[in-house]
């Protein structure tokens, strides 16, 4: 569910690729916000690229979620305790369980119950971190004044394939934090695996937030 493809016939560049621990960029950005030895949840955690790192590098703890089967399989192979569950059926199973951070990494745009899914990562961890594709870059602005639904590599799929059923803007992912009662502990902006400053909400194609119950 974290995983996602590049479009076909999309060239890969360098700031794109994995680094030497096997990371993207986003996740190799998230490892570095979260502290030796902290006990991690990682929701929809793929291959468990980031939970492996972060108990090889930094001595961590936790427990990934993941639906599909090949993906759990891929987390065993590499040592990941993972749980095959569906994030959105409800994390109770996580309830006897106190986390120092609740990760959801390049897959909110993807859940039904967004709403729920916050606020579960938020009773969880004591913070919550997740990552989206930013719908507000200007190149999907541009596509959709020629006509067309935007393509990008956050957003690989066609209109009528696409798992996304909540896209959003950085500035909309505030507003709800705000909404829920949320406290933004931290943001970054990435560019084809670059950070960005300057006009972040239309340049960045993924933003990153860290957060916490107010």
């Amino acid at each position: 569910m974290s995983a996602y493809p590049a479009p076909s016939g999309t060239a890969v560049t360098a700031s794109q690729r994995p680094d030497a621990n096997g990371l993207r960029p986003d996740l190799a950005l998230i490892a570095g916000w979260i502290a030796p030895g902290a006990h991690v949840l990682d929701l929809g955690c793929g291959d468990g690229a980031l939970l492996g790192h972060l108990q090889r590098a930094k001595r961590c703890t936790g427990y990934g979620a993941e639906i599909d089967d090949a993906q759990v399989l891929a987390c065993a192979r590499r040592g990941v305790d993972v749980i095959q569950q569906d994030i959105e059926a409800g994390l109770d199973i996580f309830s006897g369980c106190r986390f120092d951070v609740v990760v959801l990494s390049m897959a909110i745009q993807a859940t039904h119950q967004t709403e729920r899914v916050l606020r579960e990562m938020s009773r969880l961890g004591a913070e919550g971190i997740v990552s989206f594709p930013n719908f507000g870059h200007w190149s999907h602005a541009w596509s959709i004044l020629r006509g067309r639904m935007p393509i990008s590599r956050e957003m690989p799929y066609r209109w009528y394939d696409t798992p996304n059923l909540h896209l959003s803007t950085p500035k909309d992912f505030e507003d709800f934090l705000e909404g829920l009662g949320l406290v933004i502990t931290r943001r970054a902006f990435l560019a084809d695996g670059r950070p960005v400053g300057v006009l972040a909400g239309l340049r960045c194609t993924q933003a990153i937030y860290g957060f916490k119950v107010r």
